[in-house]
């Protein structure tokens, strides 16, 4: 077996509406579908992220907390290159989005930082590659 390439990654939220305006309006990605599955009173939402990996949106009604801290095994977080780390913090803080610190990767010498979607999903930013 090969594998291709990631073809999308899941994500559950606990407030469609909130969830859908944050990763559309503040992190820019592009809607392709949106579904209603009335049998599973929820949304599916597709999303590209630069005309490449999908991010599917999920809305179900009452959905448990994902635990954070400490981290639980499984998925960690999503993360996406962005040319200036400096300048997306400067965008998400202006976007009243909390940011951490701005730290090196010492593997890479690569700037990285974090913040979380409206869930608590720990979302990566990683400068340049």
């Amino acid at each position: 077996m090969k594998l291709l390439h990631i073809h999308h990654v899941a994500v559950i939220c606990s407030d469609y509406e909130k969830s859908k305006d944050f990763y559309v309006r503040i992190l820019g990605l592009t809607p392709v579908r949106e579904f209603y599955r009335k049998e599973r009173d929820s949304y599916k939402l597709d999303l590209e992220v630069n005309g490449n990996y999908q991010i599917e949106l999920f809305s179900f009604p009452n959905p448990p907390a994902r635990p954070s801290y400490p981290e639980a095994a499984g998925l960690r977080h999503l993360a996406f290159v962005v040319e200036s780390i400096e300048d997306a913090v400067s965008y998400l803080k202006e976007h009243n989005v909390e940011v951490e610190e701005i730290r090196v990767d010492p593997l890479t010498n690569k700037k990285f930082t974090f913040f979380a979607d409206p869930d608590g999903l720990p979302i990566e930013l990683y400068e340049g590659e």
